[in-house]
């Protein structure tokens, strides 16, 4: 990559810095510890160096209530050690509910089959304690677990908050997840009461899912309770399923005001899972304490969200964004829920959305923002979009041109918040800054207290060098444990193998002089070509630029005699073929924006590139199986949301073979 400076396409304007949650935040430390801080290069390094001081004054500034006082802020063991302001017993439900007021509502929803609706506090508060009691006569106490298999609807909020408010621990998928992937994952948490939908509606189509219900009803033992929301509204749903409860009784249940059980600061909040790709997913658990002062943080400081606006982020109950889109509740945002496709009936449905509700905030992933890109539509010209404050874009890395797109066809004073986090702290380790300025194709910031660092090979920290992204200092909303990992082997397999206390994410990453930063992909997943480290997202970034290819995935497999093989797959467009003056354009792309080392040593049409259910390309299992390890030796079938697209992979295998001399 280039050594210059990029363009910059936003810069903060006076107003807007000293309106901002982080300059309210920076003048309360001023007033309160004495501490000033000129810029946030100062205040993130007091951050890292001073972590307990840090989250306890993040505790101080956001009121959090400890119904119990702590002994300590941090202990002094390491990752993945530390404990968290032990003694304190709080609620994170509680610090939601702190917010409801009559001046706007606390849910706007609609979806492919509803227009919109909104839900007051008063309605919210009302449904949640009827679905508490129930929880509670159904025998759900402190720590049991609850299973929710629903769309991204405002029952799954509602049931969710009845959950946390007991001190129970919340578990979900999206129905779009095969009754295989869901049993894997809820077996493991063995769940007492499951809440489902009868089916959804994507793309236009309704999706039945009674069936399937049944099927994961059957394999879960352990539940008692099936709780079933006519989604779909077939008749007769319920009693198809069979043994089950409505939501409608439900929310019949007598009930007085919600009930906030004080927990242990590192009580369990929710399970979430890894992809699963190479076996079972790891149910990744949080507290709530240590999720409640990461999300206080950064929705509040990072993504500056507050009282009134209204936030939105795409996504589905099976993937960690759900989780933070509720998170903005803790601030007084209005949550914006939608399900349904992204794309129908047109790429424009969400932009649609932004304008009429309006949206402050919105939240998409880099794929939808490319995708935009390349269908070419133009939002600017279409819905007024004078209130959108801010544009959040994570998932996988944006590349320059996906900013590009964004202050050329969607608003031009917008502020752009790429960010990159994970289901591993279900919070951003880096993103948005509403201090600073927004580079082309660069992340704003390393977040508060996340003491983030690129190591080279020697585990030495480097600046402007693509490097290991690690985190040296633990953060709150660190996993407490992986459910069923009593003495911590798949935790500590998972990140600390490479540094012992020491945080190895698998991303790289690098952070300029600026302190800014741009990641490059998954480290397990590089391009070591003839002794150069390459990200794949360098690749995918020069492949979108080419008109006639939808998608792509790209592997390198290190050959016997010290050579190597570097396969690009990719998916034509509709009305296009693959031929030999396109795959030039290809190579002179590559070859022209980085190096001949980027170049492919094969071009191969394939109909579809694996994904995970989650949306992440599935290079590394794709390279074990062209390599010959046996498929379910590769990956979890499970965790893939197009299981047929290895039908190619595993026949091309065969032919490599022989090529190859593998």
């Amino acid at each position: 990559m280039s050594g210059s400076v990029p363009a910059i396409l936003w810069t903060p304007s006076d107003e807007f810095k000293r309106k901002s949650n982080l300059s309210h935040y920076n003048h309360w430390l001023e007033k309160e510890y004495g501490l000033q801080f000129p810029d946030y290069a100062s205040l993130w390094k007091w951050s890292v160096e001073h972590p307990a001081d840090f989250w306890e004054s993040i505790s101080s500034f956001f009121k959090v209530i400890h119904h119990e006082p702590y002994r300590e802020v941090m202990s002094a063991h390491g990752m993945p050690y530390t404990k968290w302001f032990e003694g304190s017993k709080l609620n994170y439900a509680e610090h939601i509910f702190r917010n409801r007021v009559s001046s706007h509502p606390a849910i706007v929803f609609c979806s492919e089959k509803q227009p919109l609706v909104t839900i007051s506090w008063s309605e919210l508060e009302d449904s949640v304690a009827a679905v508490q009691n129930f929880l509670l006569q159904s025998g759900l106490k402190a720590g049991d677990r609850v299973a929710a298999y629903l769309p991204n609807i405002p029952q799954a909020t509602i049931a969710w908050l009845a959950t946390i408010s007991i001190g129970a621990i919340w578990s979900s998928c999206s129905p779009d997840f095969g009754a295989k992937s869901v049993v894997e994952r809820f077996s493991q948490i063995e769940p007492r009461i499951l809440i489902v939908v009868d089916g959804y509606a994507y793309n236009g189509k309704p999706f039945r899912r009674s069936e399937i219900v049944s099927e994961i009803k059957t394999q879960l033992p352990t539940v008692e309770k099936l709780i079933v929301i006519p989604y779909l509204n077939e008749d007769n749903a319920i009693k198809k399923i069979g043994n089950a409860v409505g939501w409608d009784e439900v929310l019949e249940t007598e009930h007085g005001s919600i009930q906030f059980n004080p927990v242990p600061f590192s009580h369990p909040l929710w399970i979430l899972y890894s992809s699963g790709t190479t076996g079972i997913p790891k149910a990744i658990t949080h507290s709530h304490g240590g999720v409640l002062l990461e999300h206080f943080k950064y929705l509040s400081l990072h993504n500056d969200v507050k009282p009134g606006e209204n936030f939105f982020w795409f996504s589905t109950t099976g993937w960690m964004m759900w989780n933070y889109v509720q998170a903005s509740l803790l601030v007084g945002a209005t949550i914006v829920l939608y399900d349904g496709s992204p794309a129908y009936p047109d790429l424009n449905i969400l932009w649609k959305l932004a304008a009429e509700i309006p949206m402050h905030h919105f939240g998409t992933s880099a794929p939808f923002i490319m995708a935009c890109a390349k269908a070419g539509i133009s939002p600017m010209s279409k819905f007024d979009l004078s209130l959108l404050r801010s544009i959040g874009s994570t998932g996988s890395p944006l590349p320059p041109e996906g900013f590009d797109y964004v202050y050329n066809s969607v608003k031009k004073d917008i502020w752009l918040c790429s960010m990159s986090g994970g289901t591993d702290v279900c919070s951003a380790f880096v993103g948005g800054n509403p201090w600073l300025p927004v580079y082309e194709g660069e992340i704003q910031c390393r977040a508060l207290g996340c003491d983030m660092e690129a190591w080279n090979e020697s585990g030495q920290a480097v600046v402007n060098e693509v490097g290991e992204m690690v985190v040296k200092t633990p953060m709150p909303s660190m996993p407490i444990y992986f459910w069923n990992d009593p003495h911590y082997e798949k935790y500590l397999s998972s990140y600390f193998e490479t540094y012992p206390h020491v945080w190895r994410h698998g991303d790289w990453l690098k952070i300029t002089p600026r302190g800014s930063l741009v990641i490059l992909g998954r480290s397990d997943a590089t391009l070591n070509r003839q002794g150069v480290r390459i990200g794949t997202s360098e690749i995918y970034r020069a492949v979108d630029q080419v008109e006639e290819v939808k998608d792509s995935l790209i592997v390198n497999i290190e050959l016997p005699g010290g050579g190597d093989y570097m396969p690009l797959f990719v998916v034509i467009r509709e009305g296009w073929e693959l031929t030999d003056p396109l795959r030039q354009k290809i190579n002179s792309i590559l070859k022209l924006t980085y190096s001949p080392r980027h170049v492919p040593d094969e071009i191969i049409q394939v109909t579809d590139i694996p994904y995970t259910i989650s949306g992440k390309k599935m290079e590394s299992p794709v390279k074990k199986i062209l390599v010959g390890k046996p498929v379910e030796k590769s990956l979890n079938i499970g965790s893939l949301k197009n299981p047929e697209s290895l039908e190619f992979f595993k026949s091309f295998s065969e032919s490599l073979k022989e090529k190859l001399k593998i």
